[in-house]
């Protein structure tokens, strides 16, 4: 695997982590975050679209990322189109 570390959340406190990575291999963001609580997450999983199943199917999750976080998720996102062109 082909991970790059982009960055840590520097406001959270002393073990909590939520995290930003790339995987340049399989062109992925990789994130860690908090769980959303009971509330948000039957609300993520309520939720319906056209062509989506409602629900959060097996092997996927909902994170909650703090907004101070983008400027690494877009970080994240340049190095995986710059890796398309190497």
């Amino acid at each position: 695997m082909s991970l790059l570390f982009i960055g840590i959340d520097p406001d959270t406190e002393e073990g909590e982590s939520p995290t930003v990575w790339a995987d340049l291999e399989q062109k992925e963001l990789v994130l860690q975050g908090w769980e959303p609580g009971a509330e948000l997450a039957a609300e993520c999983a309520a939720f319906q679209l056209p062509g989506h199943a409602v629900g959060i199917p097996k092997g996927e999750a909902v994170i909650r990322i703090p907004a101070r976080m983008v400027h690494m998720i877009r970080e994240a996102c340049d190095a995986l189109e710059r890796s398309d062109v190497e």
